[in-house]
Order: C-alpha cells, then structure tokens, then sequence
C-alpha cells in the first residue's frame, strides 16, 4: 500500500519509466491561487486519496447500477478498439496496489504518453493493454513481475506506517485518478465499473482549472456539504511539468 506523497509517486514514476520532465507536487488548496503557484501548468492529471464515506458510496452504488453489466459498459480494447478507446482503463485485480494503479492511469492517458520513455516498463503495459479486452488486461497486469517489483521498491517509502497483514487502518481509503483526455475530464479508478467521463473540458482547462475541479474532486467532496462528514481529509497530487 503506498502513500500519496510526490517522493513515493516520483519514485514510482521513474522505476516505471516516466520522463523526469515531469513531476507530482502536492496540492495544499484547490482554491487559493497562491497555494497552487507551485505547481507549472498545464496539470496533467490529479492523483486523489479521499475516504469512502456513507454518502459518497450511496452515490458509487447508485451511478454503478445505472451502468449495468460491466462487460457491456467497458471492455477495453476488444469493444472500442485501439485508436478509439479515449482512455485506458485498468480494472485492479491486485490487493493493496490501488496507488500503482491510479500512478498508472495518469502516467498512460491523455497528454502524459508523450512522456513515457522507450523500452520502459509503462510504454510495454501500455502498448500491451490497448488491445486487450477488460478480463485480459486486468490479468496482462497483475502477472507483471516489472510492475510488481516497481510498487515494491517504493511500499516503504514515506511516513505512514505499514499495515498489518489482515488490519483495518487504512481501509475505505481511494485512489482517484483525473486526466484531461480528448477534451473531457476522465475519473479512473481500479475498483469502479470503467472509466469515467465527467464532462467537457475547455481548451485551455486543465486538470487544476476550476471546471475540472468542479467535475471531478469538488463533485466528491461536495456530496458531504452540511453534512457531519464535511471535513474530509483527503491528499492530492497533482502531474504536471517539473519545475525549472
């Protein structure tokens, strides 16, 4: 299980192969543009951990029943085939991975594959994965030892302790990934029923931009508004060009 801190993902991203040109920086407000002055634009994607509270899983079960069969709602590449299939989807079949997946959905979608350097671990999973239906897929990743050995080397990196085999510590948590893909904001997470199209993106929208926010990790956390759950601590990273 990692930590959504921008030492453990940089590391991870670059085991993987990720161009240093790129970086995660954490996030400290999404409102405040002097907390987010740091971070070089364009954001690529946003790297999201926030709690499953009752009323957001209410809401999943909910927007999951109105998909139907999963197969039917995405298949990955059998069903949309490779060149239209506008993001690549991961369902996660490995226990406790649920950060090297959601590293993995913003490292292998929208503009970010540019940066993926060749002959690396994320350029073969990706050109790997587009033509695999879902069932292959999730199976193609979970028998990567590349892939295993990548999240492995990074597990005990940052500050939050290991948990025990079996324990309750950090249960209920997600990892959310948000990318900007063919002009709309994508949410990917392992465990739903596919990817996610949240809406139309602007030209000039990033991942940071007040509409992506709104659409996405503010669509989150508003359903907790006035509610005795409305303080969520939640981490997020966002991708973006490294610092110069």
């Amino acid at each position: 299980m990692l930590e959504n801190n921008p030492d453990v993902m940089n590391a991870l991203a670059e085991k993987l192969g990720l161009s240093d040109k790129l970086s995660f920086y954490d996030v400290y407000a999404l409102d405040d543009p002097e907390l987010l002055a740091h971070i070089p634009r364009p954001a690529y994607a946003l790297l999201v951990i926030i709690p499953m509270t009752p009323i957001w899983k209410k809401e999943r079960d909910a927007e999951n029943e109105a998909l139907g069969d999963p197969t039917t709602y995405y298949d990955g590449g059998s069903a949309a085939g490779a060149k239209k299939e506008p993001v690549i989807w991961f369902e996660q079949i490995i226990i406790d991975a649920c950060g090297s997946y959601g590293l993995l959905h913003c490292a292998i979608n929208g503009q970010t594959p540019k940066f993926i350097l060749p002959g690396s671990t994320l350029e073969k999973l990706r050109n790997a994965a587009i033509p695999l239906a879902r069932a292959e897929r999730a199976q193609m990743l979970h028998d990567s030892e590349e892939f295993e050995e990548a999240h492995r080397a990074v597990a005990a990196l940052g500050d939050t302790p290991e948990p025990t085999i079996g324990g309750s510590e950090h249960k209920g948590q997600h990892f959310i990934a948000y990318v900007k893909a063919n002009g709309r904001l994508w949410e990917l997470e392992g465990c739903r029923e596919g990817p996610l199209d949240r809406g139309a993106l602007g030209e000039d929208d990033d991942v940071l931009s007040p509409r992506a926010l709104d659409l996405g990790l503010k669509r989150v956390m508003n359903l907790t508004a006035g509610t005795d759950q409305e303080r969520l601590n939640f981490s997020c990273l966002a991708l973006a060009p490294k610092a110069t």
